[in-house]
């Protein structure tokens, strides 16, 4: 591969500083992309206020400028982007590849999924009330080869899975905007947790309506505590220590099948992350999955 073929990228919400479990992720998508001679770009995807304290990208820049995971680009903050998401959201509703939803959680629950208000229906216009936009799925059983887990196979069904891409409070959505800067940004692979496995196929779909090819994935075991539970703000995960990136790199390495000398957290960020390159062994981060 040239640095054309292959662009890459990390994208932390901004919900708190970086832990252990987003650098293990951080450092995976940056290790694919150099040893493929790529790009690796990031992204904060900083769209809900509510959930981000202000001093929490700041945090994510500096520690990741302190391992030494330099973007090949500047940083791009989707709290700058929304009107590319609502340009997106006019062309989904024109295209009949979304509709405005006002069912609330609870009458979707207990109509199984189903619309009450049969909003895919287009029976919702734009100030009656309170609307959400939600993607309209078609119903198919999604194929497509994960670059670490191999085959997968989802099923979606219309109707009953579409997410939303819009919020009713007017915050837009995890599932639209991943897409829109992805597309934007060229990314050709992306390297996550398998955490978000689940919604590939729906995503996928999403690229599609855009009228764009989706790209590579790749999902990486997540991190966890001693509780077996993911490592994240909400299951209270300790910030990095900044101050010891070399041995947070070392053990970010080992967590992903490495298998890096202990010898190396004496070394240079550079030197541990020279290393890493050199060593990368995709396939040995599956031997890690619990």
């Amino acid at each position: 591969m040239t640095s054309t073929d292959y662009r890459g990228r990390f994208a932390p919400s901004p919900t708190g500083p970086l832990h252990f479990g987003s650098l293990v992720a951080a450092l995976a998508s940056f290790l694919e992309a150099r040893c493929h001679q790529g790009q690796w770009l990031v992204r904060i995807e900083d769209l809900d206020p509510l959930r981000e304290p202000p001093e929490a990208t700041g945090q994510i820049l500096r520690s990741l400028d302190a391992h030494g995971l330099m973007a090949d680009d500047a940083v791009r903050f989707q709290s700058r982007r929304h009107e590319a998401y609502q340009a997106a959201i006019d062309r989904l509703l024109e295209t009949g590849h979304a509709y405005r939803c006002v069912c609330s959680r609870k009458e979707l629950a207990q109509h199984h999924g189903r619309h009450p208000h049969q909003c895919r229906d287009g029976h919702i216009a734009a100030g009656d009330q309170p609307f959400a936009v939600r993607f309209a799925l078609t119903d198919e059983t999604s194929h497509w080869q994960d670059q670490l887990l191999g085959p997968q196979v989802q099923t979606v069904a219309a109707e009953l899975d579409d997410p939303v891409i819009l919020r009713k409070e007017g915050f837009y959505a995890y599932q639209l905007a991943v897409v829109v800067d992805d597309i934007d940004q060229g990314i050709t692979h992306v390297v996550r947790g398998s955490d978000l496995l689940d919604m590939t196929a729906q995503q996928q779909q999403v690229y599609r309506a855009l009228g764009a090819t989706p790209p590579h994935w790749l999902h990486i075991p997540v991190i966890l505590n001693d509780q077996g539970q993911k490592l994240s703000k909400q299951t209270h995960a300790p910030a990095l220590d900044d101050t010891r990136p070399s041995d947070n790199l070392v053990q970010a390495l080992a967590a992903l099948g490495q298998e890096p000398p202990t010898e190396l957290t004496r070394e240079s960020v550079e030197q541990v992350l020279a290393w890493g390159i050199r060593h990368w062994r995709r396939a040995a981060a599956h031997l890690t999955a619990r």
